[in-house]
């Protein structure tokens, strides 16, 4: 109890810090949208302070001192109100949140577990017949795949799968004509078009948790432990699996924390050559046009999605893993 308590102490108080620097880091960033539409209206000629001050209290831009702003931003950060977005002014962010986060979590969620298993239990097959080709051809595809970054997979996917091949769509997370529902036809069809993102972020993700699996679990294979379960006849795939892959995946399991964690987040590159409308794709647009009520918003969201990932797995080593107790 007093490890538990210890740390979710520690999750307040970085929770805290975040959601300051969340605040501060926006407002230290240059211009601001009211500047870039004065700009605008600047070229067709001089534009009045009285028109100046009322884009500001359109877009709703922060007024008074930045104490009085922060304390405004606190209030609004316990409410859940961020207000409306510059970038799709007149929405409310929370709205514009609400419809992105799904697409991501579903897309995103599923296949960083799906990654996070299949690696996991390549990884543990390949170190188990270490030295034979079914170590070797998972390593060196799991090393070859790791060297490529997001970006350029998916850029190479879009360009065969999509243009040349025509397999799947290229953009979008369903048809122009679908109306979003729980039918079997519109889940279908969101697959479909869910289909090149996910493999993009399958293929580049699959072989770091490969390659750390089997790593670590080589390691857990020459402590005394093991050597004495092997001494007393236990069958492979007993030592294998209840006595070396249970202490090697704790590195792995913490990994997957952060990554279950940084999911809300979205794949910010994949979701922007793709054009899927996820947390990335509007965290995109929401830094390129300086939004800072949207940004705060997704910023503060993936900051405690992170953070209390991280708790959660801290708690779980704590119990599979006494020593961390200490």
């Amino acid at each position: 109890m007093r490890y538990a308590l210890r740390k979710l102490g520690l999750l307040l108080l970085t929770l805290w810090a975040a959601v300051t620097l969340n605040f501060i880091l926006p407002r230290l960033m240059p211009g601001s949208p009211a500047d870039a539409a004065i700009a605008k209206l600047a070229q067709n000629g001089p534009v009045s302070p009285a028109v100046q001050r009322a884009i500001e209290v359109q877009l709703g831009l922060p007024d008074g001192n930045i104490w009085d702003q922060y304390v405004s931003y606190l209030h609004n950060v316990v409410t859940l109100d961020f207000g409306v977005s510059y970038t799709f002014f007149p929405q409310k962010v929370s709205d514009l949140v609400a419809n992105a986060l799904p697409w991501t979590l579903i897309m995103v969620g599923l296949v960083t577990i799906i990654a996070f298993v299949l690696g996991t239990l390549i990884g543990i097959g390949a170190a188990w017949k270490r030295g034979t080709w079914m170590d070797s051809l998972p390593t060196m595809t799991g090393s070859f795949l790791s060297a490529f970054p997001y970006f350029w997979t998916a850029l190479l996917i879009v360009f065969f799968a999509g243009y040349v091949a025509g397999w799947f769509p290229t953009s979008g997370a369903y048809s122009a004509t679908a109306v979003p529902n729980f039918s079997l036809e519109f889940i279908g069809d969101a697959l479909y078009h869910a289909a090149l993102p996910a493999i993009t972020i399958l293929i580049t993700s699959l072989g770091g948790w490969i390659l750390g699996m089997r790593n670590t679990m080589i390691n857990t294979l020459g402590e005394d432990y093991v050597t004495f379960a092997e001494a007393n006849g236990l069958r492979g795939r007993t030592v294998a699996i209840r006595y070396a892959a249970r202490n090697a995946i704790l590195p792995n399991l913490t990994g997957f924390g952060m990554a279950l964690g940084g999911v809300v987040g979205g794949s910010l590159l994949v979701e922007q050559v793709f054009a899927y409308p996820g947390v990335g794709y509007l965290l995109y647009n929401a830094v390129t046009n300086q939004d800072f009520p949207l940004m705060q918003a997704l910023f503060l969201m993936i900051t405690v999605s992170v953070l209390v990932a991280n708790f959660l797995v801290e708690i779980l080593y704590g119990v599979l893993d006494p020593r961390t107790r200490r």
